[in-house]
């Protein structure tokens, strides 16, 4: 699947109302993870995007294989761990809130720009124009949304990943104080 392509410019969107609306009537919160659940339910409160798809990221190995764990990596571990990108994809309205949330969440890479990327992928784009994506991986694997890294690399991109949605989180409480205002 891929996961990256640069960030493009906003283009018209002439049906972003109908279907903001028809991902808010399909929305089922027991399909987001519990550890971004109060995350994505603030972005669904801000009326110049919706979330398209999002994933806390997922670390698999011998000690938790299973594939959907949220539990956090052992200190001391050892071995390949196989990382499941954290990401958070979303349709933003062209305009000013629009541009000033994407512009916010481009910033994000500023947190580790080895490891969280920003961009506008192929086959979300194409289902939904103004796309925008933010990923934490390895720069290297950017373009995959799975990766094998030794275990202290983990340990790092578990802490990214805390990082960066934290950052996200001040983004949203920005938007929302922002758009109360607009």
């Amino acid at each position: 699947m891929e996961t990256f392509a640069e960030a493009r410019a906003f283009v018209k969107h002439e049906s972003y109302a109908r279907d903001r609306q028809g991902i808010m009537e399909a929305f089922d919160p027991r399909s987001i993870d519990p550890p971004i659940l109060d995350l994505i339910l603030a972005f669904a409160r801000l009326p110049h995007c919706f979330t398209l798809q999002s994933c806390f990221g997922h670390f698999v190995s011998a000690d938790e294989p299973d594939p959907t764990n949220l539990a956090p990596l052992a200190a001391g571990g050892a071995g390949p761990v196989r990382y499941r990108i954290a990401y958070a994809a979303f349709c933003i309205e062209g305009g000013v809130a629009g541009a000033r949330l994407r512009d916010s969440l481009a910033g994000l890479c500023g947190i580790d720009p080895d490891y969280v990327q920003f961009g506008s992928p192929g086959w979300f784009w194409e289902r939904q124009p103004n796309t925008y994506a933010l990923q934490v991986e390895p720069r290297r694997f950017m373009f995959q949304d799975t990766a094998v890294v030794e275990y202290d690399e983990a340990l790092h991109i578990e802490r990214i990943r805390e990082r960066f949605f934290e950052a996200l989180r001040k983004v949203v409480t920005v938007e929302e104080s922002l758009t109360l205002r607009d």
